[in-house]
């Protein structure tokens, strides 16, 4: 009865296409003309609280760790008031049935607090949508948002991506790229019906990856592949606008901090997470508890992160270049800079070791710091940081699939019960030090912030 339910709103939605307020709105071009993406839920207050711990749930996309490691180094870094902890639980291959069988082993026993998750990819079978398929993805992942809430799990319901080619493991290399994405926006579409019966939250990330990709080719250029060189695993720009998705959907409101700079009598103020040491003559020494998020660090960078100065921005392995196709910093990722009795007309911000010059409407007006300099005094701690949260997620990822699923033949339920406790406490050992040193990583950044007439 809930799948025939869930079916019938979906027919329903789609059958009111023509109202455009109940859908998303589309790219001024024929490609999108047969999709209808039902408008997606917005998350309008925080989901956050205090000392949550997130569960990040999905196939071969999440076992990547970018789009997690995005989320992870994000809360540890730009909102550490949260103290919220993160895992990831990828696993490539895995439609929503493989992870309602292991969920209880492998990520309920560690007590999440908060979900997100990301399935369809491998449920909709590449292939165009029929009924079946989307009821039995309908079946399973209402039963996992069902086992989440029973638990006291807030859940994130993230829709799959896109496709940019017709994957070389499709079953019919007759389809077309059009026919996969059809069927895609099928499955988001259900998911939302999911979200909006159980009453949980929405991350929609098809849509922007099939527009993002639309728009970066006009952008930057034929071979840019939003969605990865195989047309399903993204690379870092695609993983950002993932990220970006479910950074949104947990109400999170993108204020890093404000420096408001009083140019006639050399003062500043600063917001929560900042603290100034020392101001004289438009030379501000400031030490800061929270960072904003940094698209690069400088290399040597941990695990492929991008490197500045390196990281073009036309390239789909650039974050800077998914930050392009979504309102990351604006939305996100802002650490404003208001100027105030300034007389010149233009002026140069010194941040750290780099330096720009700006009018004065964009200073009196507010200047984004994290958005105008991608390497800045923040990069270096960033990276630490970073590198201590892509050992920690690799780990996740063996000690899930290696160390908690061991093959267990000729061994009675008890003993294999015995036996995957062991592992776990085993493993758990080394998962503490891990998480230790993340926390450890993260510590103040000082810095000089000075504004010059030109």
């Amino acid at each position: 009865m809930r799948l025939k339910f869930l079916l019938f709103v979906l027919s329903l939605g789609l059958g009111i296409a023509a109202r455009a307020e109940s859908l998303e709105p589309k790219p001024n071009d024929a490609a999108f003309a047969p999709f209808n993406p039902v408008a997606a839920p917005v998350t309008r207050r925080l989901l956050l609280k205090p000392g949550d711990r997130l569960a990040i749930c999905g196939d071969s996309i999440t076992e990547q760790k970018k789009y997690s490691r995005i989320i992870e180094d994000y809360l540890t870094m730009c909102v550490p008031q949260f103290k919220v902890t993160a895992r990831q639980y990828g696993w490539s291959g895995e439609k929503a049935p493989g992870f309602l069988a292991r969920m209880t082993n492998d990520c309920l026993r560690f007590n999440p607090t908060i979900a997100t998750t990301c399935y369809g990819m491998n449920d909709f079978q590449y292939c165009p949508y029929t009924d079946d398929i989307g009821g039995v993805y309908v079946t399973n992942q209402t039963a996992i948002v069902e086992s989440f809430k029973a638990h006291g799990v807030r859940v994130i319901l993230g829709s799959a991506g896109s496709v940019g080619k017709i994957p070389r493991w499709a079953p019919k290399l007759d389809d077309t790229v059009t026919d996969l994405n059809l069927s895609l926006c099928q499955f988001r579409n259900l998911d939302i019906a999911i979200a909006k019966q159980e009453g949980v939250a929405f991350a929609d990330v098809f849509w922007p990856m099939l527009t993002g990709e639309f728009a970066a080719q006009k952008q930057y250029g034929a071979s840019y592949a939003l969605n990865g060189g195989d047309g399903v695993h993204p690379g870092w720009a695609g993983h950002l606008v993932m990220a970006y998705a479910y950074l949104k959907a947990m109400g999170l409101d993108g204020q890093i901090g404000t420096f408001t700079v009083n140019l006639k009598h050399s003062k500043i103020k600063v917001t929560a997470g900042h603290r100034v040491i020392s101001a004289r003559d438009g030379t501000y020494q400031i030490e800061s508890s929270r960072y904003p998020f940094c698209a690069c660090t400088a290399p040597p960078t941990a695990a492929e992160y991008p490197a500045c100065g390196q990281d073009d921005v036309s390239s789909d392995q650039s974050i800077r270049s998914g930050m392009s196709l979504v309102p990351f910093n604006e939305d996100l990722n802002r650490l404003t800079l208001v100027v105030k009795n300034a007389t010149a007309q233009y002026y140069t911000v010194t941040w750290g070791g780099d330096q720009k010059v700006f009018t004065v409407y964009q200073l009196t007006h507010g200047l984004n710091l994290a958005a105008e300099f991608p390497h800045n005094p923040f990069t270096d701690a960033f990276a630490k940081v970073d590198a201590a949260v892509a050992a920690k997620q690799a780990f996740e990822t063996d000690e899930i699939k290696n160390q908690f699923e061991a093959q267990h033949e000729h061994l009675t339920r008890a003993e294999i019960a015995e036996r995957t406790e062991k592992a776990v406490a085993a493993a758990e050992v080394t998962h503490a030090q891990l998480a230790a040193a993340v926390a450890a990583a993260f510590v103040p950044v000082t810095y000089t912030l000075k504004i010059e007439a030109e």
